[in-house]
C-alpha cells in the first residue's frame, strides 16, 4: 500500500537542544500508524507541483508518479528563468512568481538537494502554497516515528522507533535512521547513510552518501558529513568532517585570511 502525508502541521516539539525546531506532524507519514493523516485512496487525486527543475526533481517526479491517486502537474524554477522556456518530462516549468497560473488546488514538495532549499521553500510559502510529505512505498516508518511537512522519503529508507524528523527533510534512497533520533528542519540524509540510535542531526546539515554516525552523537546545524565518513564524536555547528574516524576539515563559514 502506498502512503502520502498531506502536510498537516502538528504540535511543536520543544527539544532540550534549542538548535532544533521540529514538528511532530501528528503522525504525518506514519506508515503503520492508525491515526496517520495520509492519502491511500485510489479514487482521490492529489495534484503535486515539484519545486526544482534539476535531476533530483525528475527522480522525485518518478516517486510521486508511483503513488496511487497522485499526479505531478509541473515543476517550479526560482533561479534561472530560461529553464521555464521548455518543458521537463513533458510537463511545464513555472517561474516561482507565476505559481498562480497553475489554478486549482495543489500541494508542493521541494526537490532541491541542497539544505539551502529553505529560502526557496519560504518563497513558495509567501505565495500561500502548502507542502506535502511523500514516501516511497518500500520505505519503512515505525509507528512511533513522525515526519514533518514537506519531507521526501526515498526507496528503502528505514526510520526507527520514536524518531522525530523535522520539516522539509530529505531521506534519500536506502538511508537508515535509528531509534530516538532527532533530525532538524531542512537536513539532507544522502543515499546509504546510516544514522544510529539516540543521535541528533541539526538543521540544514548534510550527511553525505554512505556516511555513518554512531549512536548517541550530536551533530550541529549547517554541518557537512562527507561521503563515507564515520562520525565517532560530536560535531559543532558549521563544521565539515571527513574520514574514518571523521575529523574536522574546516568551518563552513567565510574563509579567513592568513
Amino acid at each position: 500500500m502506498v502512503w502520502m502525508g498531506l502536510g498537516v502541521t502538528g504540535d511543536r516539539l520543544e527539544d532540550r537542544d534549542e538548535r532544533l525546531v521540529l514538528e511532530t506532524g501528528d503522525g504525518i507519514g506514519r506508515r503503520f500508524g492508525k491515526e496517520a493523516d495520509v492519502t491511500n485512496n485510489r479514487d482521490v487525486e492529489q495534484r503535486i507541483v515539484i519545486l526544482g527543475a534539476g535531476l533530483f526533481a525528475q527522480e522525485v517526479a518518478d516517486l510521486v508518479s508511483g503513488i496511487a491517486g497522485c499526479e505531478v502537474v509541473g515543476f517550479v524554477e526560482g533561479l534561472d528563468r530560461q529553464r521555464c522556456c521548455q518543458p521537463l518530462l513533458d510537463l511545464p516549468v513555472y517561474w516561482i512568481e507565476d505559481l498562480d497560473r497553475l489554478g486549482g488546488p495543489c500541494k508542493a514538495v521541494c526537490a532541491v538537494g541542497s539544505p539551502k532549499r529553505d529560502a526557496f521553500i519560504r518563497q513558495a510559502l509567501t505565495h500561500g502554497w502548502e507542502f506535502t510529505t511523500v514516501i516511497h512505498p518500500s520505505a519503512q516508518i515505525f509507528p512511533t516515528a513522525s515526519l514533518g511537512e514537506g519531507c521526501i522519503v526515498g526507496a528503502g529508507v528505514v526510520v526507527g522507533s520514536h524518531t522525530v524528523v523535522g520539516r522539509h527533510v530529505i531521506l534519500n534512497r536506502g538511508a537508515l535512521v535509528g531509534h530516538h533520533v532527532r533530525i532538524g528542519d531542512y537536513a539532507t540524509i544522502s543515499p546509504g547513510a546510516n544514522i544510529a540510535g539516540r543521535t541528533t542531526i541539526g538543521c540544514c546539515t548534510h550527511v553525505a552518501m554512505g556516511a555513518i554516525v554512531i549512536d548517541g552523537i550530536s551533530i550541529g546545524n549547517n554541518c557537512l558529513i562527507a561521503a563515507g565518513a564515520v562520525v565517532t564524536h560530536d560535531v559543532p555547528d558549521g563544521v565539515r568532517v571527513a574520514g574514518v574516524p571523521a575529523r574536522a576539515m574546516d568551518a563552513m563559514g567565510p574563509k579567513r585570511g592568513k
